[in-house]
């Protein structure tokens, strides 16, 4: 067995092998001086006023960085300043599934229907979840599996209430591609809630929030995140006031710090919590994925010839191959805020960039690059036909 390959099957294990791991393709860390640079480089070429940066190498958290400031009085970004996860939370969402998986208390591949005592559309509509009654009289529900919800696979528009006429529906069998949609993730979470009788928050607060020392991450508004706490800059430069989000969603209302955060994607990599099968699947290709960008959820698939063969779901994360082998990442968005999470397991080494103003996201491909070296991550993929700041 080469010494890449018996290095590899060490990290799937988890066995604590003394095979050394291959030299890097890729600089090594840079420098806290050259990454403050790039920093504000980055943020005077796109005129974001907030950016904070984590990086992981080894498995482990080297630097945490926070530039500008994090809000209209201009105090400063800090950080352990409090910012909005948005769809980040999907990730650690899915990281709680394998860990039910693990524990045999739910089936990848089990249909929902196993887990709820009566059909879905017979749940009353609560704002809490989503509209199921709308699915009455189309049994593909039926069909739809914890897998199928972690790979964007239902069927749905990325929200019921995003269709023309405000009614969810399955829009092709479930399973058989890719669209994002957050109204998956909130259905598993449902399973997870009537089915097995967990509370997801409580779960989460468990299993990886005082796990990982993460004191300021919650899934619902707290008091004591208000003296600390990152407003937000949109595309036009106007500040949005932070959500007190009260409500627990899976696909998006986790407020966390660089800090916090940064100790999960470290231990994400790591694969702590985790089963070797179970780390495997979530971080490795479970289906293709072949349209041209993320958005709009619902577009039409590219013919054979045109799609990617470097990209496909995971299990909460996109995997995708590059030069320096086999990686993982996730994005967030709204108005004001956008966030990106890249690892490359081998070497576990990772980027995650928080910003409180959507402007810094023509900058992460560079910065994701000047940290990592280059990758493969599919930006264009991610964020559709929009122009990034090439570091010049």
């Amino acid at each position: 067995m080469n010494a890449l390959r018996a290095w590899s099957l060490c990290v799937l294990m988890s066995s604590g092998c003394a095979t050394a791991p291959p030299p890097r393709e890729a600089p090594l860390v840079p420098s806290m001086a050259a990454l403050d640079a790039e920093a504000a480089r980055a943020m005077a070429a796109t005129g974001a006023k907030g950016l904070a940066i984590a990086v992981i190498d080894g498995g482990r958290v080297v630097s945490t960085r926070a530039y500008g400031v994090r809000n209209a009085k201009d105090e400063p970004l800090l950080p352990d300043t409090v910012m909005y996860g948005a769809s980040l939370t999907k990730t650690v969402f899915a990281y709680l599934v394998m860990q039910l998986a693990d524990e045999g208390r739910i089936g990848l591949d089990t249909s929902i229907s196993r887990y709820l005592d009566r059909p879905l559309p017979s749940y009353a509509d609560e704002s809490r979840y989503s509209t199921w009654s709308h699915l009455a009289g189309d049994e593909r529900w039926r069909a739809l599996t914890p897998r199928i919800l972690l790979t964007h696979s239902a069927g749905f528009a990325n929200f019921g209430f995003l269709e023309p006429d405000g009614r969810l529906r399955i829009h092709f069998p479930p399973g058989s591609r890719y669209a994002y949609s957050g109204d998956g993730l909130i259905l598993l979470q449902f399973v997870l809630e009537r089915g097995l009788g967990l509370e997801v928050g409580a779960e989460l607060q468990r299993r990886v929030f005082d796990r990982f020392g993460m004191r300021d991450t919650h899934l619902q508004w707290r008091a004591d995140f208000a003296r600390n706490l990152a407003d937000g800059w949109k595309a036009d430069g106007s500040v949005e006031p932070h959500d007190e989000r009260s409500t627990v969603r899976a696909a998006g209302s986790m407020d966390t710090t660089l800090d916090d955060l940064s100790r999960f994607v470290a231990a994400l990599v790591r694969g702590d919590g985790l089963s070797p099968q179970a780390f495997a699947g979530m971080t490795s290709p479970q289906l293709p994925i072949t349209t041209r960008s993320q958005f709009p959820t619902l577009q039409d698939e590219l013919p054979p010839p045109m799609r990617r063969k470097d990209l496909a779901a995971g299990l909460g994360v996109v995997v995708f191959d590059g030069p320096q082998g086999r990686g993982f990442f996730k994005g967030g968005h709204n108005d004001s805020t956008g966030n990106t999470l890249v690892c490359l397991p081998r070497g576990r080494r990772c980027v995650l960039i928080l910003a409180n103003d959507v402007r810094a996201e023509a900058a992460f491909p560079h910065l994701v690059r000047f940290v990592l070296g280059e990758a493969g991550v599919p930006w264009d993929w991610e964020y559709g036909e929009r122009a990034f700041w090439d570091g010049r």
